[in-house]
């Protein structure tokens, strides 16, 4: 809210107030202070640029620790969602929960394994939509701890299910907190850190997602001997083991300075920056400088986005931010993700005991892990995120379509084939991890405009989880042999939509590294294309801003200097 300063009284006669002097040299003292205010943001701007990743880590180490905390709330999403499509292989889960077959063996039916598949899906669904309100409302940290309790409660129905009916409840009832996560640690991650570390501490969620399922087939290995009801109920009794501690880490976990510079705390803001930098250790650092920059971007956005609700997403400017966030998302599934997912499939088909699938899968995810590394280590090299992710692409699609010839392998030498489809599909999932997988973190929390970042990351992971959907149903049809019976020519129908996701990439994503979140607001303001945002210069401290904004910061940095010379 503006400060009194800035607002203009009307006498009761209903008269225009007289222009004297006074008023004179109220207004030169505005356009001064406001002057002030672009000056330190324009010097918190130019420091944060030029600061190196290794600058920042000494700055920056209770952010990144902060972050990191916030982050593993993903590890438990990746835990479960590793868990029920494997139970399906357990007997003792399906004699609980599925039905008995004439040949007297149990199995959960077809239509179940569907709903509890993708009953996650549906409670994401919810949350994601949720989240777009409640974490702008309450704040970042309160809504983590609110959705720690709600897995706490809901894990209680996995453990104590007696039918699949309740089952589903609890993957639906779980996936409300967990659909909240995905958007929150993006956003956080982004908000808490500078320039230099924002593509590794966004991307470190993927590992988050590799760590929880790493974790998850690690567990269900151990229970593989086990014949009681043991073997499923202790999996899922583990979920309890990570919300108490996250609760207790995010009680104490700073706020973001960037929501309570949209909320209008700043004061507050200051002192969260305050406990995310270590100052000691930059005698250049100023944190009054820093708000500065936080109120004059939000300050900005607020003259080219009218509100911050979900229908704000789709209009002007936002609409191009929204498609793009939408479409690198879904662009995860489109390029073949699903595919890759059956390597299993084809190296037991090329005579792999079937008992080793879990330790294949355990290597698979952690590829996944190691992706992350790998591409942290081609961003420090200064490969930008557009090109990691529009050559990573072209990696992707090239794979597929050798996937695709390799179905014309000669059936006497099918074995070779399927042996070669299997180790391609892993080094395939070794490429998406180290580009398309991890990057996609990076851009979807950059190109998005800070007042509207979690309801854009929102959209686009709700348009990710329908394309998955529709993914999980088309890919078992096209490779079973009961079905479609493509087998290896699926490679062929994705390497086509791959190769359409990289038209889309080259004339539609940019490239957003190395720029503040005021250069991008005002390079999509001004239609820059794709292809030229790397290059083109902008100034943005010569745009015209809401001058009320910018005034109440003054005021509250008028006091701040103050007191400071009070303390000396």
């Amino acid at each position: 809210m503006a400060s009194d300063a800035a607002v203009e009284k009307v006498p009761l006669d209903g008269k225009p107030p007289s222009h004297g002097p006074d008023q004179h040299h109220d207004q030169v003292t505005r356009i001064k202070s406001m002057d002030r205010v672009i000056h330190d943001a324009k010097a918190a701007t130019q420091k944060e640029q030029k600061m190196s990743l290794m600058e920042g880590v000494r700055l920056y180490p209770k952010a990144i620790a902060w972050s990191v905390l916030i982050s593993t709330c993903i590890v438990m999403e990746g835990y479960d969602i590793s868990l029920i499509n494997n139970f399906y292989a357990f007997p003792q889960f399906n004699k609980k929960y599925g039905e008995q077959l004439p040949n007297e063996d149990y199995q959960v039916p077809a239509p179940w394994q569907a709903g509890l598949s993708n009953g996650a899906n549906v409670g994401e669904f919810i949350g994601l939509l949720i989240n777009g309100w409640v974490s702008e409302r309450f704040g970042y940290r309160y809504t983590v701890i609110g959705c720690l309790t709600l897995v706490i409660a809901w894990t209680a129905l996995f453990f104590t299910a007696q039918n699949v009916q309740t089952l589903l409840a609890a993957e639906i009832l779980c996936g409300i907190p967990w659909g909240v996560f995905q958007t929150l640690c993006i956003t956080y991650a982004s908000e808490v850190c500078p320039v230099a570390m924002r593509g590794y501490l966004t991307t470190y969620v993927n590992f988050c997602w590799g760590l929880g399922q790493e974790i998850g087939i690690g567990v269900i290995m151990s229970m593989l001997k086990r014949e009681d009801e043991w073997a499923y109920r202790i999996p899922y009794a583990l979920q309890w083991m990570w919300p108490v501690p996250l609760i207790i880490g995010v009680y104490f976990a700073p706020e973001s300075p960037w929501w309570l510079v949209r909320r209008g705390k700043l004061e507050e803001a200051k002192e969260s920056l305050a406990r995310l930098t270590s100052p000691e250790r930059n005698s250049d650092f100023d944190a009054d400088e820093t708000v500065a920059m936080m109120v004059h971007t939000t300050a900005l956005e607020q003259k080219t986005t009218s509100g911050a609700t979900y229908w704000d997403c789709f209009k002007g400017t936002d609409l191009r931010r929204t498609e793009i966030v939408c479409m690198v998302w879904a662009i995860q599934n489109l390029s073949g993700n699903s595919f890759s997912n059956y390597s299993t499939y084809f190296l037991t088909q090329a005579g792999l005991d079937s008992t080793k699938a879990y330790g294949f899968a355990l290597g698979q995810y952690g590829i996944n892990m190691v992706g992350v590394f790998g591409a942290w280590i081609l961003m420090s090299q200064g490969i930008g995120r557009r090109s990691l992710y529009l050559y990573g692409l072209c990696a992707l699609c090239v794979m597929l379509f050798i996937l695709g010839f390799l179905g014309l392998v000669p059936e006497e030498h099918r074995r070779e084939g399927s042996l070669a489809t299997g180790s391609i599909m892993l080094g395939w999932a070794l490429a998406y991890q180290l580009t398309v997988g991890t990057v996609c973190y990076s851009l979807v929390s950059e190109i998005s405009t800070r007042r509207l970042q979690i309801k854009t990351v929102a959209l686009g992971r709700m348009l990710y989880i329908v394309v998955g959907i529709v993914c999980s149903v088309l890919t078992p049809y096209m490779l079973n042999p009961g079905a479609w019976n493509w087998s290896n020519f699926a490679g062929f129908f994705w390497g086509g939509i791959c190769f359409l996701c990289i038209i889309y990439t080259y004339f539609r994503v940019p490239e957003p590294s190395g720029r503040s979140f005021a250069e991008l607001d005002l390079l999509f303001e001004q239609g820059v294309s794709a292809r030229n945002f790397k290059n083109t210069e902008v100034d943005v401290f010569a745009e015209k801003v809401d001058d009320r904004v910018l005034e109440d910061w003054e005021h509250t940095l008028g006091q701040s200097r103050v007191e400071k010379a009070l303390v000396f």
